[in-house]
């Protein structure tokens, strides 16, 4: 049995009347008007021409009354409902900070459905005592219909980063969380709220690329079917690794084997240019994919080049070879070494950069 606590009743009624009726002030006094004016008004029982035109003025006038309070109404609870809708997805997609344990931080994030903030794509930066670590991926599929499996894998991400002393262990972690989601969307049967495009659970799959990015500025990375990043380094613009990826996450287990990808060092001055494939394959109008290579060799010629610069130059290049918002979700993250920034050994020479090691790659992408 309920108990109730002495005057809780009344607060519930007095809680309820207090948000109903100034709701319903407006349309109970039209209301009333209407009424009062067809039961004592003598020219609502005249049937002279005159008397009917002022009779339909006088209803015309509270009908439109009517209809623009529930249109303000509407408006006032569409405009708090984006609000609500707004910091939950900025909640669940939040802009990096701009400065992480000495890497400055820029990002971007353009949604191809319409009526959301975030889609299909994500991204995070957090600082660990492990080091900068770093996940950019891309879910089959866009809109609202992916928001769920970005939930899963970003929610993961930011507990097994601070959790697993191995870039490995976030890995095995991301991908156990992408198993349980796609378990209990198989058990669930079809959503409704998931756009038929998406397909069935079991062709759901997410490219990810995580990268650890420690103190001395070395660069380790596990990448599954994702694009590679740039590294801006001088006025060059180069692929961080050529090595074939693993996997996606979703349709294929991982191999038992996860050895780091050792990138080489991310010298002060550098900048990192992590993207999904929306950017990539940006088409104009006559088909012509965006040339992402040229594009950033011309931000990193920038003086001075910094990560708000690099983001600004390439999303200025992809909305202009789009002409307008892209048909696919893009997202763009920006990490700029800034540790010691100018600081060179005797002769002014920066320490030259070792080649990119790296072991050979278990499982090569599916196509």
């Amino acid at each position: 049995m309920i108990r109730f606590k002495p005057g809780a009743p009344r607060r519930v009624l007095s809680r309820f009347l207090s948000s109903r009726v100034p709701t319903l002030a407006v349309p109970t006094a039209l209301g009333a008007t209407a009424v009062a004016y067809r039961l004592t008004c003598p020219l609502a029982h005249d049937d002279a021409l005159g008397a009917r035109l002022v009779s339909s003025a006088v209803m015309c006038v509270i009908i439109t009354g009517l209809v623009m309070h529930v249109r303000h109404r509407l408006l006032r609870e569409l405009r708090r409902a984006r609000q609500v809708a707004e910091a939950a997805q900025s909640t669940l997609l939040r802009p990096p900070p701009p400065w992480v344990d000495g890497l400055a931080a820029a990002a971007v994030h353009l949604s191809a459905d319409p009526g959301a903030r975030i889609g299909g794509d994500l991204y995070e930066v957090v600082a660990t005592e492990h080091g900068v670590r770093v996940v950019i991926g891309d879910v089959r599929g866009h809109g609202l219909g992916a928001v769920r499996t970005v939930a899963a894998v970003l929610g993961s991400f930011r507990e097994a980063a601070h959790d697993e002393a191995e870039l490995a262990g976030v890995l095995r972690r991301l991908e156990r969380a992408m198993a349980r989601h796609l378990r209990e969307r198989a058990r669930g049967g079809h959503d409704p709220a998931v756009p038929a495009q998406d397909g069935p659970p079991d062709e759901e799959f997410v490219t990810v690329l995580l990268l650890e990015i420690l103190p001395d500025g070395g660069v380790r990375a596990l990448n599954c079917g994702h694009p590679w990043p740039h590294l801006l380094t001088g006025a060059r613009a180069e692929p961080l690794a050529r090595t074939d990826p693993l996997p996606p996450l979703g349709p294929f287990p991982l191999p038992s084997e996860l050895p780091a990808v050792v990138c080489g060092p991310l010298l002060p001055g550098d900048a990192l240019v992590l993207h999904t494939d929306g950017v990539e394959e940006a088409r104009d109008a006559e088909g012509r994919f965006l040339p992402l290579r040229d594009v950033l060799a011309e931000a990193a010629r920038e003086h001075p080049l910094t990560a708000r610069s690099v983001l600004h130059t390439v999303l200025a290049a992809l909305l202009r070879h789009t002409v307008g918002p892209p048909k696919d979700d893009v997202a763009l993250l920006i990490l700029r070494n800034e540790r010691h920034v100018g600081s060179t050994p005797a002769g002014g020479r920066a320490p030259e950069r070792p080649a990119t090691t790296h072991p050979p790659s278990p499982l090569q992408s599916p196509a």
